[in-house]
């Protein structure tokens, strides 16, 4: 099963994606764990993609589209993936339908988590992330064991810049703008499914589920 997860930059989309991949054994993708990691090794493409996550915006498609199409070719996507921040243009996804295309395959379901702009915003300042691992937590909703510390790998727990309050409502204007068509997008295509993203967390993965007939 080929998944894409949609959502504002907050709605869970990572948190359930690594659930439901778990439960379908199939690979999940973030396209943000992949530039975080060439963030921390001071890569080109990292330097690049940190300069536009600093300032709330989206990296630009051609430091993504390759990368995406190379990691799903892999073997262990053969029996299906999700993606998680990928697509979060129309362009970039009419390029994943052309590649997908050319390879017989598309999309099964595109899974929305609907959650309102002003959640999101409380969400996210609460938001902390491993400057080890890139393990993410919250201090309401999903703490760690030991406070500012990674469950992990025990490295430190860092409120990340693309979370403070005032880079987050930059994400959001810019999600609305560019990203929410992809909703119409694939409701055309009969891809779309939407979940309510306010639910617990427990909720809105067993109504991911449901909705996948699963």
């Amino acid at each position: 099963m080929k998944l894409i997860m949609l959502g504002a930059p907050g709605a869970g989309k990572g948190t359930q994606a690594a659930r439901v991949a778990e439960a379908l054994q199939i690979p999940h993708i973030s396209t943000g764990d992949i530039f975080r990691a060439n963030i921390k090794n001071g890569t080109e493409l990292g330097k690049k993609a940190k300069a536009y996550m600093d300032q709330g915006k989206l990296v630009p498609d051609e430091l993504t589209c390759d990368l995406v199409a190379d990691r799903i070719a892999k073997d262990d996507c053969s029996g299906g993936f999700i993606l998680d921040g990928f697509p979060r243009t129309i362009p970039q996804a009419e390029a994943l339908d052309k590649v997908l295309t050319e390879r017989g395959e598309k999309i099964d379901f595109a899974v929305n988590i609907d959650v309102p702009d002003e959640a999101i915003v409380s969400r996210m300042s609460g938001r902390r992330a491993c400057v080890g691992c890139g393990a993410t937590y919250h201090i309401e909703f999903n703490p760690p064991k030991k406070e500012g510390i990674c469950d992990n790998c025990g490295a430190e727990l860092i409120l990340r810049e693309d979370d403070k309050p005032e880079t987050v409502a930059t994400r959001l204007k810019v999600y609305h703008e560019q990203t929410q068509p992809l909703i119409d997008f694939y409701e055309k295509k009969g891809a779309l499914v939407t979940v309510d993203g306010t639910l617990p967390m427990d909720e809105v993965y067993k109504a991911i589920l449901g909705k996948l007939g699963k």
